[in-house]
């Protein structure tokens, strides 16, 4: 397997995801996947207590049954988190017949993608990869980078975008935005730059910097 993965931040939103397996490996997997938007199918022998609230809750369709290939139909992704082997391996064949990308848990070798530790504050995502080689490394990385960036940065990124959108608006030629965007990453260019142009300041009133 090549170890030149293309890193990408992806939208689930309305597309179908298949989860294989239910209990403590499987329910972390299922969790991070609530929030995206996506329908998701989860099918198991068994469920934890949390996917079963889940799905009462209607966020996701569970089957409490073995697995069978016609699951995987229209899936766009598939993550499997069962202890058998030979099952797993049967799972990630029938997803790449149909061009279905699968993620084994924790088995390298069965993997079209991998779960990268992540920091997130807000809209702002950073996250680490070891190609699986290493999920302790990378979570080692997470933690330092959680001290590095703090809870702050949600609320900065926040004002940002808000700050570029007014950019964006304003009846600035084209060169003068570009300049004003590329200076974003910077809090003092950012207040500098709209103290010296008062018709994007004044789409932002009363709005605070960070």
């Amino acid at each position: 397997m090549s170890n030149a993965l293309f890193p990408m931040f992806v939208k689930l939103e309305g597309r179908q995801v298949l989860v294989v397996g239910a209990g403590k490996v499987g329910e972390p997997k299922i969790s991070g996947l609530l929030d995206t938007g996506a329908r998701i199918r989860v099918v198991s022998l068994e469920a934890s207590p949390n996917v079963r609230e889940w799905a009462l809750e209607g966020r996701l369709e569970l089957h409490l049954r073995p697995f069978s290939p016609k699951d995987l139909d229209g899936a766009f992704l598939a993550v499997v988190a069962t202890s058998s082997r030979p099952l797993n391996e049967h799972i990630y064949r029938e997803a790449h017949l149909r061009g279905v990308l699968c993620n084994v848990v924790d088995v390298h070798d069965l993997c079209d993608f991998f779960y990268p530790a992540v920091v997130r504050r807000g809209d702002l995502q950073i996250a680490v990869s070891t190609a699986g080689q290493s999920p302790s490394l990378a979570q080692k990385i997470r933690r330092q980078l959680e001290k590095q960036f703090g809870p702050g940065y949600a609320a900065w990124v926040a004002e940002l975008g808000e700050i570029r959108r007014r950019i964006l608006a304003s009846d600035l030629d084209k060169e003068r935005k570009l300049d004003l965007l590329h200076s974003l990453a910077s809090r003092e260019a950012v207040e500098a730059a709209l103290a010296e142009t008062p018709e994007v300041a004044a789409k932002g009133a009363g709005q605070r910097l960070p």
